[in-house]
C-alpha cells in the first residue's frame, strides 16, 4: 500500500521582514518590468517595528507609513477638482507613472509594502489608485498583494482587492492561489470575500487547482481540520470527492489518515463517497482499519462502506484488522456460507 502518512504543508511564519528595501525610499529602484528571482529558497518573513519599517539586509531604518503617504498623495491629485496646467499634468503623469512601476530587489511594489506592513488605509487607497493590472504583480516569491493580505488575514484589504477585479487564480512559489492560503491557515473572512458573488464557472478552476505538492483547497482545509472552512467550500459546490495529485487521497481519506471524526462525519453528511479509492484502490475504510480506528471504522460502515473491496495488493479491510476484536466485530461472517452452510463456529 501506498504510504499513509500525510504531513500538511509548512505554515509560513506570521512575521514578515523587507529584505530588499535600501535604506530610504529614494533607493527604491524604478524600472521596466523584469523577470522575477529564480531563487525559491523559501518564504521571506517581513516585519514592522514601531513607526519605522526595517530592512533586514542594511539594518537601518527603511521606510516610513509618513514617506508612502507622501507619495499617493501625488497619485490622488488627478482626483482633486482643482485645475491643472498642462506643464504640470505632464509632470503629475510622470510622478504617477513611476509610482506605478517602482519596485523592489524583492520584486514588492509599494502595494505589497504597504499590505506587508498592515497599514490598512494606505492599502486601500492604493487599490483605488491602481489600475487592475498592478494589483496582479507577483513580487519573487510570486505573490500577489492578494496573497500577501490573506496570510495577514487583512480581511478588509482583500475585499477591497476582489472588489476591484484582483485575480484569485494566481499561484505562488508554491502553487498555491490566495484561496489555498485562506484554507490552509483558516481565514474564513478572507475566503468568504474571495468567493463572495464569484460564479461557479469561474470558481471552479481555482478549488480544482493543485498546488505543487498536489493539494487543493479542500485538501488543505482538511489537512487543518478547517472545519468552517469545509463548510464554506462545500456551499459553494467543492468537488466532495476531488483526489490530490500524489497518492488520490480525497478529502475524506485525509480526514480518516487524521482520526477526525468531526471532518468524517461532515463530509459524510454532506454525501462524500464513502468507498472513494486511492490510486492504490485503498478506500477510507482500508485506511480506518489499517489505523485500527474502530470508531471510524464504524462510522464508515454505518454509512454504506462496502468491506469486501480489495485494493491493488488485494486485499479487503477485513485483512487489515490484525485480530482488533472491536474491528472484527464490523464485518458480518455469519452472511458468507459454503455449500449453504454458515461458517459461523467452523474451524479450519
Amino acid at each position: 500500500m501506498a504510504s499513509r502518512d500525510c504531513t500538511k504543508d509548512d505554515l509560513l511564519d506570521d512575521n514578515r521582514t523587507d529584505s530588499g528595501i535600501d535604506s530610504s525610499l529614494g533607493t527604491l529602484k524604478s524600472e521596466e518590468p523584469r523577470e522575477t528571482s529564480t531563487d525559491l529558497s523559501g518564504p521571506r518573513d517581513k516585519f514592522s517595528t514601531g513607526e519605522e519599517w526595517l530592512d533586514s539586509a542594511y539594518g537601518s531604518s527603511s521606510l516610513t507609513v509618513e514617506s508612502l503617504s507622501d507619495i499617493v498623495e501625488v497619485c490622488t491629485i488627478s482626483s482633486s477638482s482643482a485645475p491643472v496646467q498642462s506643464s504640470e499634468l505632464s509632470e503629475q503623469e510622470e510622478q504617477e507613472e513611476n509610482l506605478l512601476t517602482t519596485i523592489t530587489e524583492d520584486g514588492d511594489t509599494i502595494l505589497h509594502l504597504a499590505v506587508i506592513h498592515e497599514v490598512i488605509w494606505l492599502a486601500k487607497d492604493l487599490i483605488h489608485i491602481f489600475p487592475r493590472e498592478v494589483l496582479d504583480i507577483q513580487n519573487n516569491l510570486y505573490q500577489s498583494p492578494l496573497h500577501l493580505a490573506t496570510y495577514l488575514n487583512l480581511t478588509e484589504v482583500v475585499q477591497s482587492l476582489v472588489d476591484k477585479g484582483a485575480s484569485i487564480e494566481l499561484q505562488d512559489q508554491d502553487g498555491n492561489t490566495a484561496l489555498h492560503v485562506a484554507c490552509q491557515h483558516g481565514q474564513i473572512g478572507c475566503a468568504s470575500e474571495m468567493t463572495r458573488d464569484v460564479s461557479p464557472s469561474k470558481l471552479a478552476p481555482v478549488l480544482e487547482t493543485q498546488n505543487w505538492r498536489g493539494l487543493g483547497c479542500f485538501h488543505l482545509a482538511a489537512l487543518n481540520r478547517q472545519h468552517e472552512i469545509m463548510k464554506l467550500l462545500i456551499k459553494k459546490g467543492a468537488d466532495l470527492n476531488i483526489q490530490e495529485g500524489t497518492s488520490g487521497k480525497t478529502p475524506l481519506h485525509l480526514a480518516v489518515e487524521l482520526r477526525d471524526i468531526t471532518s468524517v462525519k461532515l463530509l459524510l453528511s454532506k454525501g462524500a463517497n464513502v468507498d472513494a479509492a486511492m490510486f492504490n484502490g485503498c478506500t477510507p475504510l482500508h485506511l480506518a482499519v489499517g489505523r485500527q480506528d474502530a470508531t471510524i471504522a464504524n462510522l464508515l460502515c454505518q454509512n454504506g462502506a462496502d468491506t469486501m473491496l480489495r485494493n491493488m495488493e488485494d486485499e479487503t479491510a477485513l485483512d487489515l484488522a490484525d485480530g482488533n476484536d472491536d474491528i472484527l466485530a464490523l464485518f458480518p461472517f455469519d452472511d458468507i456460507q459454503i455449500s449453504g452452510r454458515s461458517l459461523v463456529g467452523v474451524k479450519f
